[in-house]
Formats: C-alpha cells, sequence, structure tokens
C-alpha cells in the first residue's frame, strides 16, 4: 500500500537537517524573520493586535512563550495567534501566488514561540520555517480552494502543524497525528475575505498558526488524529473538493531533485515593498511612474487599470471596493490602492486611515476608476503578477504604464539594504534607530544563536 500524505509529509520534515539547506535558503529564511518582526512591530498598536494580545495575556505558562512587544510568556499556542495578528495585519507580509494565493511568513507567528519554548537554536528554527514554506506552498501549487468557499490560511494549519512538530523533535508518528489533528479541524471558511471585510481577514492565519502549535502539542503529549486525513471517505479532499497528487509527487522522495537544494519554495516567494494586497504591487508601482509625467493628479479625468483574473476576482470586482468603509476593505481593493497611490504618490500606513479611505473627493475620483480583465496578462499569472494602467488627462492626453514584476517579486528581489530599510521604517517610530539595529544585528546571525532568547527580549518596546 503506497504512503499516505500524511506519511509522506512526516517522513519528510523528520528527515530534514540544517546541514540539507543551502546557503541562500538560510539567507532567505532569515530576511523573512526580519521582515515579518517589522512587520509586526510596525502593526503592535492596531486594534485587532491589542485585543489578540491583552487575551493572550491574561494567561502565564511555565514554559511559555514571549509575545512580541512585551516580556509575558503566554502557552505557545495563545502566542502564536497573538504574534500573528500582528505580522499579518497591515497585509505586508511576503506572498506566494499560485494556484491559491499565501502569505507564507505567517508562519513564523508558529515557529517563534514553540521554538522558545523548547529552547531551539537558530539553526533548529530556521529549518522548520523553511519546511513550513515549503509545505505551505506546495500546497498552493496543488490546488486553489477560494473558489470553493475555502480560505487558503486553510493550508496554513498544515505548514504550522508540521514546523511545530519539527521544532519539538517529534517523531514521524506522533508528526502524523499533529498533521492530521491539525486537518480535521482546520478548514477556515473564505467569507473572510469577500464583501464588507473585517478584523479576522488579517488574522484568519494567525488562528491558522493557533491551531496548528496546538495540534503539534497535543500529538507531543500522545494524542492521535483520524488518518488518512486527506485520502479518507470523508477526508480533506473530499470534503474541499480537490486533488493533491502534485503534494504527493513532490514528498514521495526525501527531497525533490533541484538545483536550489531540499526546502527551497522560500525562494520563490516575494517580500512585498507596499502595505498592500499583493496583486496590487504592479499596479501601485505603474501608478507612482505615470505620477511623474502628468503632475497634478487634479489634471486626471478617468483611470482603467487593466488586471489579470485572480486579482479582478480578489480585489477589483465587489462594489465595496470604490467605497472602502474598512481598513481591511481598503487595503485589499485594487481600484482604491491604484488611485491612492496616484493622488497621494505614495502608498503608507497612513493611506489606510479612515480619513483617507472615506474622504468624499477620493470617493469622487474612484467614480472615474475602472478594472477591467486582460487576458494576456492572465494568461502569465501566477509567474507574473501583471497590472496595466491607463490615465486619461483633461488635456486629451492618454498615458499607459505596464508592471510585469514589481519591485520585491521573485523575479525583481529587494536587495538586503532595502529589506533593512522597510524595517527600519516600521520598527524606528516605535523603538528608535538603536533598537532597530539591535534587531537587525540579531537577526542576520539567526544560524548562530543558541536559542531565540535574545531576540524575543529585543522585540520588547520601551516602558513608558
Amino acid at each position: 500500500m503506497k504512503k499516505t500524505l500524511a506519511h509522506q509529509l512526516a517522513d519528510y520534515a523528520c528527515a530534514l537537517r540544517f546541514e540539507d539547506l543551502s546557503k541562500d535558503v538560510v539567507h532567505e529564511v532569515e530576511r523573512r524573520v526580519l521582515d515579518a518582526l517589522g512587520c509586526a512591530i510596525g502593526a503592535w498598536k492596531e486594534e485587532p493586535c491589542t485585543i489578540a494580545r491583552k487575551v493572550a495575556s491574561d494567561f502565564s505558562a511555565k514554559r511559555g512563550s514571549t509575545i512580541i512587544g512585551t516580556n509575558h510568556k503566554a502557552p505557545p499556542d495563545w502566542t502564536a495567534f497573538a504574534n500573528g495578528c500582528a505580522i499579518r495585519y497591515f497585509d505586508y507580509n511576503d506572498t506566494y501566488l499560485s494556484k491559491e494565493p499565501a502569505h507564507p511568513s505567517d508562519n513564523i507567528s508558529a515557529a517563534l514561540p514553540v521554538a522558545e519554548s523548547v529552547g531551539a537554536n537558530g539553526r533548529e528554527l530556521i529549518t522548520a520555517i523553511a519546511l513550513a514554506y515549503e509545505v505551505q506552498c506546495r500546497f498552493c501549487d496543488a490546488a486553489s480552494i477560494r473558489a470553493r468557499g475555502w480560505d487558503h490560511v486553510t493550508y496554513g494549519a498544515f505548514s504550522t502543524a508540521i514546523a511545530c512538530a519539527k521544532l519539538m523533535k517529534l517523531n514521524p508518528q506522533k508528526t502524523r497525528h499533529a498533521v492530521n489533528i491539525a486537518g480535521v479541524a482546520g478548514a477556515a471558511m473564505r467569507q473572510a475575505r469577500v464583501g464588507e471585510l473585517s478584523h479576522w481577514k488579517g488574522v484568519a492565519f494567525a488562528n491558522a498558526a493557533r491551531h496548528g502549535v496546538f495540534s503539534a502539542l497535543l500529538a507531543r503529549a500522545g494524542m492521535t488524529g483520524p488518518g488518512p486525513i486527506f485520502e479518507g471517505q470523508m477526508g480533506f479532499e473530499r470534503q474541499l473538493g480537490v486533488s493533491l497528487g502534485n503534494v504527493r509527487e513532490k514528498f514521495a522522495v526525501p527531497f525533490e531533485k533541484t538545483g536550489e537544494g531540499p526546502a527551497s519554495m522560500i525562494l520563490r516567494t516575494s517580500i512585498k515593498f507596499w502595505p498592500a494586497e499583493y496583486h496590487s504591487q504592479s499596479a501601485i508601482e505603474a501608478a507612482l511612474l505615470l505620477r511623474k509625467e502628468i503632475g497634478d493628479p487634479a489634471n486626471v479625468r478617468a483611470m482603467t487599470i487593466e488586471s489579470h483574473d485572480a486579482s479582478v476576482d480578489i480585489i477589483g470586482s465587489e462594489p465595496e471596493k470604490w467605497k472602502p468603509k474598512t481598513r481591511e476593505t481598503a487595503d485589499h481593493s485594487l481600484p482604491y490602492i491604484t488611485a491612492i497611490a496616484l493622488i497621494d504618490g505614495e502608498i503608507t500606513d497612513g493611506q489606510f486611515e479612515p480619513q483617507r479611505f472615506k474622504d468624499p473627493e477620493v470617493w469622487k475620483f474612484l467614480e472615474n476608476v475602472k478594472v477591467e480583465r486582460n487576458a494576456e496578462l492572465s494568461g502569465m499569472y501566477p509567474d507574473a503578477v501583471a497590472n496595466i494602467v491607463h490615465i486619461d488627462l483633461a488635456d486629451g492626453r492618454h498615458l499607459t504604464k505596464r508592471v510585469d514584476y514589481p519591485i520585491g517579486h521573485a523575479k525583481n528581489p529587494l536587495k538586503d539594504s532595502q529589506v533593512e530599510e522597510k524595517f527600519s521604517v516600521l520598527v524606528e517610530p516605535i523603538l528608535g534607530r538603536a533598537h532597530a539595529r539591535k534587531i537587525i544585528d540579531i537577526v542576520w546571525k539567526l544560524d548562530e544563536a543558541n536559542n531565540v532568547d535574545e531576540l524575543m527580549k529585543a522585540t520588547e518596546m520601551p516602558k513608558k
């Protein structure tokens, strides 16, 4: 009998070692840890992050994990939720685009607290994070679940459970049970990302991470989970109506034989340069380039955005996108994001403050913004995430700009200095330059760390 997918994943996870990872993968993990921490610290004061931190801080654990920005140690799964809310909330952490999109640095919210709770060293943490990226991205390659009403964070329950099992040094049997437990109760509804969006849009993966940690904790203690969780009569594939054959092929051997080495999917993911939904990144870049040509935005009479199907379906089709009433809707609105980039000449957290996205003048501008599907751009996706922005001016001129691979894309990656700059812009206003620099220096040496204690302590907010 062929091994089930859960068996294959467990065998792969238990066999993977830090020494198997390429230097590029190790360095990329460190870049993503820095980027994720920057996003988390930058969003530390946001309402859902504050709520999650307050709930988690009501509880302590003798083998707990530090909530980012505090010196409080809560149970690892609660910490994963609180930290996950902060990493994700600004919609500024990294992205992977495939049949199903994902934000794989969300996995770091689970890996960090478990690494701390078990005393894992930096190399063990890096290996677990690379493993989580590998699993989640492979699932995204295998099947889209959003069209069936399920959210992409569903895959994150599996990837975080496996990463946590790796950090806990569970054997293949217990690792498989962690996967089974995560899967049987981990399906998340896509309603989190349609219509008038709520806080939950930004914290849905945090919940998947919490569940992944909890699943591994239970498996470590001896709890068993139902299997086969993927292939079973009432299993994942049957219930969600998908086939994961592609995943089975990738994990059927110890490691995929590629030039990039094992657990290298992280190298195919992209870092965001602007704090907005990833499909809009190339539209932002195009709009900012056009702004240099038009001068005063008051000269604009109409804007048309040609985009690919995934972009139109996710951020460019619902009526709410033209009159955003919440931050979550605004940062998932292709017409608003592109228009405000042209109007303001920048995309920062300020463009997603209520006084900006509810501005009547902005809504009036949006009345003349159209989003259209482009078959050529759809055919290029997900290899490219292209947008074409057209501007009609009062003087009769028509300007067009096309961007296929926005800055930060895997094919147009940020330099280390740019990753540091993004981190500093988010963190320095809160912690100060010296404190921000200290975190940067610690992360660049993560592969040499005996544990993550110094890193977590470095994120603590200054006393008032």
